[in-house]
């Protein structure tokens, strides 16, 4: 399995507009459209009822709660019902980055509420599940007279059913979740939604053969060579190894290792990855946000993402390029790549589309 060295941390800041939505009363409401899901994303055009309300979405959604930013237009009542509000609960919106204790209670952006499992310095409720639990308070607007709809797929429009997966990874380890792989990609909306339906295939399937490559096919959560294990500390960095010289070591889809991989890692998801590396090991939806974190940001010991190597026609040889190359590519391990090869033209057999150019590297 490959040593991932590559160091960088990537922070994303999403900046909502609020908006005031004012409650239409009319005779003769629109049938709602299907409820919306904090796991979907929405291209512009397409619509979905949250609150009694139709709402449209202007452009790309990035899991805005409708009427709570700009992307959404409002489309009137809908389901003949008029809207009543939550029961009683008054608790805070969450900051990012003001200091939690258990106990405390927030409003998320979504207009859900959470309440806090453990002590932390504003963790993302949505992304730091370890220390937020989603907590109900009344928070959900109901309305009088709902019209039935369907929800839409878990898989928040996932290229890879989870019928798919399960043809992919038949023998995989039950740790990796197709629910925890989907509740994962709200991390970087751009992944496997990028450019045209076999383009989003494609990187799909790369993505997965690379993981199915590091752990044996889902198989492994972590590196088996223990004996690897105490050299992941770099102890010249500024934050030394805090969860002990031997913490580091490779887990999860792609096998982060080493304390400045899950320093930048945790940094950039929102998660104390430094100093308790295990939850990539305990929490599926870490395991694969970790990987996901890899393949979009960081570009190894390539020149590129595998993400924008994907989404840019350079082929799946510079996905491995990016993973492993300095000991796979250019001769340097010919099964290896073979092995990657062979699992990303199975993957896109499954998925029907063409495996591309450029395969190896």
């Amino acid at each position: 399995m490959s040593r991932i060295r590559a160091v960088a941390a990537i922070a994303a800041l999403v900046v909502g507009a609020a908006l005031t939505v004012a409650v239409a009363n009319t005779a003769s409401a629109a049938a709602c459209a299907s409820a919306w899901s904090p796991s979907a994303s929405y291209t512009g055009g397409a619509t979905a009822s949250y609150a009694g309300h139709n709402w449209q979405a202007k452009w790309w959604t990035q899991n805005e709660t409708p009427g709570s930013a700009a992307v959404w237009a409002d489309q009137g009542v809908c389901g003949g019902g008029t809207t009543t509000p939550p029961a009683a609960c008054d608790y805070p919106a969450w900051v990012q980055g003001k200091a939690y204790t258990a106990g405390n209670v927030v409003r998320y952006t979504d207009g859900k509420y959470y309440i806090a499992e453990h002590d932390n310095p504003g963790y993302d409720p949505v992304v730091s599940t370890w220390y937020w639990d989603p907590y109900s308070c009344g928070s959900t607007p109901t309305t009088t007279n709902p019209t039935t709809t369907t929800n839409p797929p878990s898989s928040g429009g996932f290229v890879v059913s989870e019928a798919q997966f399960q043809q992919m990874f038949p023998n995989r380890n039950p740790f990796y979740t197709y629910a925890g792989l989907t509740a994962a990609l709200s991390a970087y909306p751009g992944f496997a939604k990028t450019g045209s339906d076999t383009v989003r295939k494609q990187e799909a399937a790369a993505f997965l053969a690379n993981a199915n490559h590091e752990t044996g096919g889902l198989v492994y959560i972590v590196e088996q060579n223990t004996a690897n294990y105490p050299h992941y500390c770099d102890a010249s960095q500024p934050y030394g190894c805090p969860a002990g010289q031997a913490a580091y070591y490779g887990r999860g889809p792609i096998q982060l290792s080493w304390n400045f991989n899950y320093k930048a890692a945790g940094d950039a998801l929102g998660l104390p990855l430094l100093t308790n590396p295990s939850l990539v090991q305990t929490d599926a939806s870490v395991a694969w946000k970790t990987a996901l974190w890899y393949w979009n940001t960081q570009s190894g010991p390539g020149t590129m993402t595998p993400h924008n190597a994907m989404v840019n026609g350079y082929g799946f040889g510079e996905t491995i390029r990016s993973i492993n190359g300095s000991l796979e590519c250019g001769g340097r391990n010919p099964a290896q790549v073979q092995s990657r090869v062979d699992a990303y033209q199975r993957f896109v057999g499954i998925l029907g589309v063409p495996a591309g150019s450029n395969l190896s590297c």
